[in-house]
This record gives C-alpha cells, sequence and structure tokens, in this order.
C-alpha cells in the first residue's frame, strides 16, 4: 500500500526573503513493509527532502500526502499539513544522524523516552508502556545493553537505541537519515539488516538516506535516486536495467555490474 505520495512537490528553504529551490515537481510513493533507500550525491537534496518529508520545513509546492488510517483497513489520503502536532508525534518516527546530547540516562529511560506522544503532560510511564518499551529494545536486540548509561555506549549501540526508542513510539512510518553514517561495515550490514527485517517483519513504512550504495543496491526493497532535475524510483533491478545506476556510479575506475548489482574498482598499474 502506499502510505506516503508526493504530488508534484518542490522543495527548498527561503533566505532572506528569496526561494531556494532545491529540486522540484517530485511525484513519487513510499510503500508499507518496504525497505525504501534514498540515494544521492552531496548537495542534491536528500536531507531537505527528508525535513520536508518529516514536516520539519514547509513544501515550496505541490504536497505531501499520508494513507491515514480512519478505521481498521479504511484509509484517507490527507495533506501533510492537516495532521496536528499530535498527531504526526504517533504517525511519524524519526532517527537523525546526531548524537543525542544525553549522559544521565539509560537506556530504558531513554527509550522510554518513545511514548512521550501517549503519556500525557507528566509523562509518567504506566506498567504497558513500559512493557511496550521494554518489546522496543528486544526488537533489535541490545536487551544486554538495557542498564547501560547512553555516554557509554559505542555508534552502533546508540543508532539501535534510537531506533528501539522510534519504534517504543509505535508510529506506522519511520524516516533515518543516514542511520549507517561512522559505523564500522559489520554494523552498517546490522543496522541495514535490522530496518528490512522490521519494515518486513512489522509493515512498517521505513525511508533512509544513504551513502551505502552497494549495501542498499543488496537490502533496499526499493530505491530513490535523486539527481538534478531527476527522481528516479524503482526495485534495483529495475533502476540497474535502464541504465539509471550505471549513470549515478560509474567514474574513471568504477565499474557498476548490471548483472550482480554489484561495484567494481578498476586496479590502475603503478609505474
Amino acid at each position: 500500500m502506499n502510505t506516503v505520495v508526493l504530488k508534484d512537490l518542490s522543495i527548498g528553504y527561503t533566505q532572506k526573503g528569496n526561494e531556494k529551490v532545491v529540486a522540484q515537481g517530485l511525484n513519487a510513493a513510499i510503500n508499507s513493509g518496504e525497505l525504501t533507500c534514498l540515494l544521492g550525491c552531496n548537495g542534491v537534496g536528500k536531507s531537505t527532502l527528508l525535513r520536508t518529508l518529516s514536516a520539519f520545513q514547509p513544501a515550496l509546492g505541490g504536497d505531501v500526502m499520508i494513507n491515514y488510517e480512519l478505521r481498521i483497513t479504511n484509509y484517507e489520503l490527507r495533506s501533510l499539513t492537516s495532521f496536528t502536532d499530535k498527531e504526526l508525534s504517533r504517525l511519524i518516527g524519526i532517527v537523525l544522524t546526531e548524537k543525542p546530547d544525553v549522559r544521565n540516562m539509560t537506556i530504558e529511560d531513554l527509550v522510554g523516552m518513545g511514548r512521550s506522544p501517549y503519556t500525557g503532560f507528566w509523562g509518567t510511564l504506566t506498567a504497558d508502556d513500559r512493557q511496550i518499551a521494554a518489546e522496543a529494545i528486544g526488537m533489535v536486540g541490545i536487551e544486554s545493553l538495557r542498564g547501560r548509561m547512553i555516554h557509554t555506549l559505542s555508534d552502533g549501540e546508540r543508532q539501535k537505541v534510537m531506533i528501539a526508542k522510534t519504534l517504543a513510539q509505535q508510529t506506522p512510518i519511520i524516516y533515518l537519515d543516514e542511520p549507517t553514517a561512522f559505523l564500522d561495515y559489520p554494523s552498517k550490514v546490522e543496522m541495514m539488516q535490522l530496518l528490512r527485517r522490521l519494515a518486513h517483519e512489522q509493515q512498517k513504512t521505513i525511508f533512509l538516506s544513504t551513502h551505502d550504495v552497494e549495501l542498499a543496491l543488496q537490502l533496499a526493497d526499493r530505491l530513490w535516486l535523486m539527481e538534478p532535475n531527476q527522481l528516479s524510483v524503482g526495485t534495483p533491478r529495475q533502476l540497474a536495467d535502464d541504465g539509471t545506476l550505471s549513470r549515478f556510479i560509474e567514474r574513471d575506475g568504477i565499474v557498476f555490474e548490471r548483472d550482480s548489482l554489484t561495484i567494481r574498482i578498476k586496479k590502475f598499474d603503478i609505474t
């Protein structure tokens, strides 16, 4: 099911009264139950797109529509701008690259903060809230870290905690900005495998930006490739077959193997 739909979306920002358009005429959909990866060169507008989809900044034109559940199996497309902040907090979870600026807090406490859209003014967790937070910790496999303080964690462990916090928020949509940044390769693989599993098993709509192209080719269900004045959407196989990935990846000394969806680096003789 299409969960998020872009309709002639224009993104950018206003600076000193002037609009700076980063990308325009974007039409695409993000599906539930799929891991969708956003690729593109630096400066093409990936972060701006994520901020717009998250309602952190307004669109310059067009609209972002969300398939909103009125009742079980009954949905309607609603504009992102029609939701209140409280509604959005129960609809969209966001995991940023920046490290959380907290020290004297345990993993349990931080994950429990994901329940804040449901806890009311005082933020007191009920037994049910604590159970949901515990289940979120279990989903990402960090039970052994439960009593640790946040500032003692590695980057990979911290990223898993932030994902657990978002899972405790119980939103159908999760956006992630470079979730594998600064991780070693095994941790990158584990993170991407985790997000794919959550999308498939929990039927979440998971959309993330990444520079780890090879991992996206292997693990993403669908790719969005942002280029200047163009957004290409499809499965890795579809974008390989139509030449889109070759155009994006190949440079002098870099070869994209269409059949195997792999990237090969040419070796040059040094004389």
